[in-house]
């Protein structure tokens, strides 16, 4: 089949512009082959009956030139098959002119290979529409950039000549040319292309540049940008981290390309049938013959022509498309939305799972902690409790202070600060500080009872409340009295219980939740992003563990992570799902879906669409095996060969029409109304 050719020679696999401009050419000449295919039999048909002009003259001048240009690009086809030992239904068509010729039958052979070729021809327009979407990644990143180095003004250079740690400039409403972060400037950005966000991202600077430098894949999205998204209305200086090469864009580019040569289950089996079809099919027509011969007492001509005739019904044409031009138009589409599926296979896979595992940190919630509890004691006001802790907390390094001065220090007024001295650490309790003369201690409650402390007891039912809750806590205590307790969570997603709540009404069986944190906080943020079951305490090797036996009850089952923590876990569930993979080589590499930003209402959305791709593969497969069991049937009734091809070729148009339907898929209610302000501040 010509779509076979097509996957080692065209714009969907191609690596470079020069062989995706070959291969647009090669299918207009083919399409301008067609056309004079068309031509030169219609002269044919004209000369012989029209005229009464003797075959062995002009009628056969036309229709030989029709078997030239018909036949010239199936031709090609069908020798690269066979020296692969593959017999393909070009070669049925070849045998089926040739053997039209054979006993003159000129017209009958000229027109098979007019329709066949004008029917590829039309194919490859319609299967484009697939390609260009991939294509159309390609074109957004600029071609030259304007570069800033050694600290002169910015100069105009081709992209490909931008390296690791130049400075780009990128002014207003303009595309970004390369990967990097934000060095000066604040700006939104529309990364819809890359990451299928619907909103621009506000960007602004890293704090320190060489640091940034070192570990350029974990910055926050704040702070990260990727070659070919759109500048907002601020001007940015952006320290490159990636190459032209080696950008997000690209590597999403060149995966996307080459992911419908990832065969999917039903393609793999397609493959097989084939194998044996084709042998059947030229075993059947030579019993067609001798049986028209012996049995039927048939001229050779004419039962050689009913046995030429029942070859080209028996070709698949629509079956050997019908896959691949749904895994090719389902993978674009998914594209289009931000999820990179990396081939057929994974795309007909999810939509059959049973069960989905989420990792909890970063996929479930947002993977750093926040301030979700201020609880101050009787006869202190919130204000105090606060003030003093950030004034501890500002001299600590812990990853719990920041998160406390970053999330308390907007509730503190002009005139609310004071200054903590003489920090001291106490090892796995907490730390001591002095303000005006007083000792402050802030730390769990191991910490005051060694020293036989004992909280208040509204604050100790308070304490109790929280804890239960999975979050963890910080007393404070400023001299001889408690101030209060605050409570620090990884909150989970506003997203989380309604992406969670589609995937059950879409009836995948179990979700789980597997973490390394202790089992009362995964319980905790299990109850409310609402998944069947929680499990804590868990090492990476311990989550591998985990999936294997819930593969054990609920095969298939996939497992949504962040591609980097989670990748053994991921690797052994059957469709592996990376987080906000944008920028991240590691997650790219290691999943079978990378959701290109860290929206997690992409899973109902990657789901339906490949129960959608699934769907369209089972229809094209019904009717293409019943276009071939009613021409099979149609032949022994009279049904010529012209009659044969054409419905043969239309009925693979119509396949082809049904499989790009899925390009106009479009997302569910789980991902409209989801915003993303509850995302804690970097």
């Amino acid at each position: 089949m010509y779509y076979r050719d097509m996957t080692a020679s065209s714009t969907v696999t191609a690596p470079t512009t020069t062989t995706q401009d070959h291969a647009h050419g090669s299918a207009r000449w083919e399409l301008w082959f067609a056309i004079a295919a068309g031509v030169t039999y219609a002269a044919g048909m004209i000369a012989e009956f029209a005229l009464g002009l003797p075959m062995v003259g002009w009628p056969l001048v036309f229709f030989l030139a029709t078997y030239f240009f018909g036949g010239f690009f199936t031709v090609r086809t069908a020798i690269s098959s066979t020296l692969r030992g593959k017999f393909e239904v070009d070669f049925l068509m070849l045998v089926a002119a040739a053997g039209a010729a054979l006993i003159g039958r000129w017209a009958e052979g000229a027109v098979l290979l007019f329709l066949f070729s004008l029917g590829h021809a039309l194919e490859e327009y319609a299967l484009s529409r697939a390609s260009k979407s991939i294509e159309s990644l390609a074109e957004l990143a600029p071609r030259s950039a304007l570069v800033r180095r050694d600290g002169e003004e910015p100069i105009e250079v081709p992209v490909e000549e931008i390296v690791v740690g130049d400075v780009v400039v990128v002014r207003p409403n303009s595309r970004i040319p390369s990967d990097g972060f934000v060095a000066t400037g604040e700006s939104a950005v529309d990364q819809s292309a890359v990451t299928g966000e619907s909103i621009p991202v506000e960007k602004e600077p890293v704090p320190d540049r060489e640091r940034a430098l070192r570990t350029a894949d974990t910055l926050p999205a704040a702070n990260r940008v990727f070659a070919g998204t759109v500048n907002g209305s601020g001007v940015l200086e952006i320290v490159v981290t990636a190459t032209a090469a080696d950008s997000t864009l690209s590597k999403v580019v060149e995966l996307v390309r080459t992911a419908d040569q990832a065969a999917s289950p039903t393609q793999q089996f397609i493959d097989r049938f084939q194998r044996w079809y084709v042998p059947a099919v030229i075993l059947g027509v030579a019993v067609t013959l001798l049986v028209a011969m012996l049995a039927f007492a048939q001229t050779f001509a004419d039962a050689f022509y009913l046995a030429m005739t029942v070859l080209v019904a028996a070709s698949p044409c629509a079956l050997a498309i019908a896959t691949p031009a749904a895994v090719l138009a389902g993978v674009a589409r998914a594209a289009r939305a931000g999820v990179l599926v990396k081939g057929g296979a994974p795309l007909e896979t999810l939509g059959k799972v049973k069960a989905i595992a989420f990792d909890k940190t970063g996929t479930l919630t947002w993977g750093m902690p926040q301030v979700t509890t201020v609880i101050p004691a009787e006869g202190t006001s919130e204000a105090e409790l606060i003030v003093t802790l950030i004034a501890v907390e500002a001299l600590s390094d812990h990853p719990l202070a920041a998160a406390i001065v970053r999330d308390l220090t907007p509730r503190v007024t002009e005139s609310d600060p004071v200054e903590a001295t003489d920090l001291a650490s106490v090892t796995g309790r907490g730390i001591r500080a002095t303000i005006d003369g007083n000792s402050v201690e802030v730390g769990n409650l191991r910490m005051f009872d060694e020293q036989q402390l004992t909280l208040p007891p509204s604050l100790a039912d308070a304490y109790t409340r929280v804890r239960d809750s999975g979050q963890t806590l910080v007393i404070v205590r400023r001299g001889d009295r408690f101030l209060g307790i605050v409570g620090v969570m990884d909150a989970s997603r506003a997203e989380s219980a309604q992406v969670l709540s589609a995937l059950r009404d879409a009836n995948i069986g179990q979700l789980v939740m597997i973490s390394g944190d202790n089992q009362r906080v995964a319980d905790a943020v299990g109850r409310e992003v609402g998944v069947d079951t929680a499990i804590g305490d868990l090492l990476p090797e311990d989550k591998v563990t985990q999936i294997t036996r819930l593969a054990e009850t609920h095969r298939p089952i996939a497992m949504v992570g962040d591609g980097v923590n989670d990748a053994p876990a991921m690797a052994r569930a059957d469709v592996g799902i990376a987080m906000g993979a944008a920028g991240s080589t590691v997650a790219l590499e290691t999943c079978d879906i990378a959701l290109m930003s860290d929206d997690l209402g992409r899973v109902p959305f990657a789901v339906r669409l490949s129960r959608a791709t699934s769907r369209i593969i089972r229809q094209n497969l019904i009717a293409s095996l019943a276009v071939v069991a009613f021409l099979i049937v149609a032949t022994f009734v009279g049904l010529n060969i012209g009659a044969v091809v054409l419905i043969h070729e239309g009925s693979t148009l119509i396949v082809v029409g049904n499989a790009l339907r899925l390009l106009n898929f479009e997302r569910g209610k789980e991902h409209h109304g989801i915003d993303h302000e509850d995302k804690p501040a970097h």
